[in-house]
């Protein structure tokens, strides 16, 4: 009995799940455009934000 409850479920789900994925329309996927790290050019570490970087912090 335990087993037929179960299976039930489990097709009921999976009949939810086909019903819900032809409803929705299919949008074409598209990598956002991530510009490549900013690295500091006396130490090589990366720059976060808009202020220099430790190194040259100190200096002018």
């Amino acid at each position: 009995m335990l087993v037929k409850i179960i299976t039930l479920f489990l097709l009921g789900m999976a009949a939810i799940a086909m019903i819900g994925r032809f409803r929705t329309p299919r949008l074409p996927r598209r990598r956002a455009e991530v510009p490549p790290p900013t690295l500091c050019g006396h130490c090589g570490r990366f720059i976060v934000g808009k202020e220099p970087c430790p190194c040259r912090k100190g200096k002018g």
